[in-house]
């Protein structure tokens, strides 16, 4: 029988980069691909249900129910939302995975963009990727990762707020209460589900310096963004907000700047939103970001948390190897072990038909 195959590309994502809390994005060189092949014609023989295989990072935690798996939700999330019902007959899709889970890389942003761009081949949407975007914010309501996902480089994004948010979860696979959907999920949920305004995500892709590589630094837990978001207060001082917002201008065009300036990238990167609350979360954090600096390891251009944690990202020009096993002796003080990788900044998602 004739079969249609195809991949999906998505990488993974650093968020926040020091002050840019919620608001910049950065794609890395780890990724999650889907090999996908389905029936042609599927209406010739019974409907047979998908089915999901998975490797790599994860590959032990991930449901490979439909119906219960984030990527396939949300892929079925976009189907409805298009006069689609349900997955096409003898849907099969093998996941491998680089994106380690609850480390702050992005791996739920990944599996939402998966989710999209399935959906958009299944039902040959032919979505633009701005309506794209506006599906993925349905689901994950912070646009700094899935903007990176999808779109590739370095990117700014800003959100719209939509009209009674928190009726969402009724009928809308949110990202980030996943794991709580109760065990009975079937076919049968979500069937008219809100179909996304128009324009509800926008952004600007920034300059980056093709020298700069990221030392992805991670410890060897999980630490999820729900509990990573409860630390954090309702209200900030003015000073600090000032103190990120000067930061955050002069961050996003001096990163894109050949050579690049470590002294004004180090004192850029420094942030009062997020990482001073979640240091208790993470032994051996504030150690790591204020010893290894540009005096003490040259190459070393910034250092700041990478997304809700517990990796840290240490942008650097070179000395990679030194700044990491620094980092390590650190957190080995504090009873933690780490493993790290030097990255590149990459393009974004890519569909690749066979």
């Amino acid at each position: 029988m004739p079969c249609r195959k195809f991949t999906i590309r998505v990488p993974a994502t650093s968020a926040n980069i020091g002050p840019g809390f919620d608001v910049v994005g950065l794609s890395l060189s780890l990724h999650c691909t889907l090999t996908v092949s389905l029936l042609s014609h599927p209406s010739e023989s019974p409907h047979v249900p998908p089915s999901i295989t998975y490797s790599g990072e994860g590959a032990d935690e991930v449901p490979l129910d439909a119906y219960k798996n984030l990527t396939t939700r949300v892929a079925l999330y976009v189907l409805r939302c298009n006069n689609i019902r349900s997955f096409p007959s003898h849907l099969k899709i093998h996941v491998d995975n680089e994106i380690p889970f609850g480390r702050g890389l992005g791996s739920s942003g990944a599996a939402v963009i998966a989710g999209v761009l399935l959906g958009n081949e299944l039902g040959q949407l032919s979505l633009s990727t701005e309506r794209l975007l506006d599906f993925a914010l349905m689901v994950e309501r912070h646009p700094d990762n899935v903007t990176a996902a999808l779109v590739g480089g370095f990117v700014g994004s800003y959100l719209k707020e939509l009209d009674e948010e928190a009726s969402l979860a009724a009928s809308v696979p949110l990202s980030e209460v996943l794991p709580e959907y109760p065990p009975d999920t079937s076919e049968e949920w979500g069937l008219n589900p809100p179909i996304p305004p128009t324009g509800i995500g926008h952004y600007v892709r920034f300059g980056w310096s093709a020298s700069i590589k990221a030392i992805a630094i991670i410890p060897r837990f999980e630490l999820s963004t729900a509990k990573a978001r409860e630390v954090l207060p309702t209200h900030y001082s003015r000073k600090d907000l000032v103190f990120n917002l000067q930061r955050l201008a002069v961050l996003t065009t001096a990163l894109g700047q050949s050579p690049p300036d470590p002294e004004l990238i180090y004192e850029a990167m420094k942030d009062r939103v997020h990482q001073p609350y979640r240091k208790a979360l993470i032994p051996g954090l504030p150690e790591v970001t204020s010893s290894i600096t540009p005096t003490t390891h040259p190459g070393l251009l910034g250092i700041c948390l990478s997304g809700a944690g517990p990796t840290i990202l240490a942008l650097a020009t070179s000395g990679f190897e030194a700044i990491a096993e620094d980092a390590r002796k650190i957190f080995r003080k504090t009873g933690v072990e780490i493993d790290w990788k030097i990255l590149e900044v990459v393009g974004g998602s890519i569909v690749q038909q066979q």
